[in-house]
């Protein structure tokens, strides 16, 4: 019975001692363990009015706000990736503080349930709720929150009627900030409640400049003629054009990113397959022009992106005004029944044999 005892006190003891060892490398791979990785979009957002890129009239009026430590209601529209909602959280920190951040600002995106009961349930709670607290740097508090309703213009018109009341009845402890891209697409008494302020798509000087920034603090390799790819591909937003950008130098692995890593990055269509499409046009044979379509949708290429591409192509072509209008018109149909789902090698068929009826004509 002793050495039984004996047996289960030892087996015990050296249970314990395993698991203090297990205990303490727990500890000590946790201290060992690096930050965690932020994506770059997040990690050079600009922490302060003063960084938002290329948006003079916007960054003043909200200077002077800042100092006086008022706000109006505030509607942004414009493209996206220009900063938007990054120059409202700037705004916000800068007003609140680190510490009443979290407080005093609500933030509602797109992927959150914005119907009529959440705009009736949870901003109006958070608007009517009484604003307290103060700054532990000294600084003054402005006494309001902030609700910012990003991606404003995908709520639906029963939601965004039913915020009216909220934003006038609320006035005095809470502003509002309607983020969205399209302006047509908020209803007219909520657009008349706010200081409109559009947002301009980057300039290709400010990009590049923004993109060698965020390379030299990343010691990535960039090519200036891939720099100037990527600027070109994103099309005036920073945003796409940092991610691109990120995934690439994980492509590359520490190599030079080249303007054909970028195209492969970016989804970009090569410009040899947009030749090899108009050739297959100009040469009038309507088997070479279907064989060339198959090739471009078996490689995977999404015919938006072609549509897109094309139009570029077309427009830079020394073709008539009236050729260019007519396939204009054309791109224009397919790309709207690409949006409601019609089949893609039906449609870029039917596309470039409009093209190859007018390029006929030329010949």
């Amino acid at each position: 019975m002793q050495a039984f005892l004996k047996g289960t006190s030892i087996s015990t003891k050296s249970l314990l001692t395993k698991d203090r060892g297990v205990a303490a490398t727990a500890g000590s791979s946790g201290e060992n363990k690096k930050a965690k990785p932020v994506p770059w979009v997040e990690k050079y957002r600009p922490k302060c009015v003063d960084e938002v890129a290329f948006q003079e009239e916007v960054v003043a009026v909200l200077k002077k706000s800042l100092e006086g430590a008022d706000l109006p209601n505030l509607l942004f529209y414009g493209p996206p990736g220009t900063g938007k909602t990054s120059t409202i959280l700037a705004a916000a920190r800068e007003l609140f503080g680190p510490e009443l951040f979290r407080l005093r600002v609500l933030e509602l995106n797109a992927s959150d349930e914005r119907g009529i009961q959440v705009v009736r349930e949870k901003v109006k709670n958070f608007a009517q709720l009484t604003v307290s607290g103060s700054r532990s740097d000294g600084k003054p508090c402005p006494p309001f929150k902030i609700v910012i309703l990003d991606e404003a213009d995908s709520m639906t018109s029963a939601a965004q009627a039913a915020l009216r009341r909220t934003m006038e009845k609320e006035s005095k402890t809470t502003r509002f900030c309607l983020i969205c891209n399209y302006v047509s697409r908020i209803i007219e008494p909520l657009t008349s409640r706010c200081s409109k302020f559009r947002f301009k798509p980057l300039s290709d000087k400010i990009q590049q400049q923004r993109l060698l920034d965020i390379a030299e603090k990343e010691n990535v390799k960039i090519s200036d003629e891939g720099i100037a790819y990527l600027v070109k591909v994103s099309e005036g937003d920073l945003r796409k054009a940092i991610t691109f950008l990120q995934s690439a130098t994980r492509l590359t692995g520490g190599k030079e990113i080249t303007e054909r890593v970028i195209t492969d990055i970016a989804g970009v269509i090569p410009a040899e397959k947009i030749d090899g499409v108009f050739a297959a046009c100009q040469s009038g044979s309507f088997d070479k022009l279907e064989a060339v379509v198959k090739d471009l949708i078996d490689e995977g290429h999404a015919a938006t992106q072609f549509v897109s591409q094309l139009h570029d192509v077309v427009v830079e072509n020394n073709l008539s005004d009236k050729q260019k209008s007519i396939i204009t018109e054309k791109l224009a149909e397919v790309d709207k029944c690409l949006a409601d789902g019609a089949d893609e090698h039906l449609q870029l068929i039917s596309l470039c044999a409009t093209v190859m009826q007018q390029l006929s004509q030329n010949c």
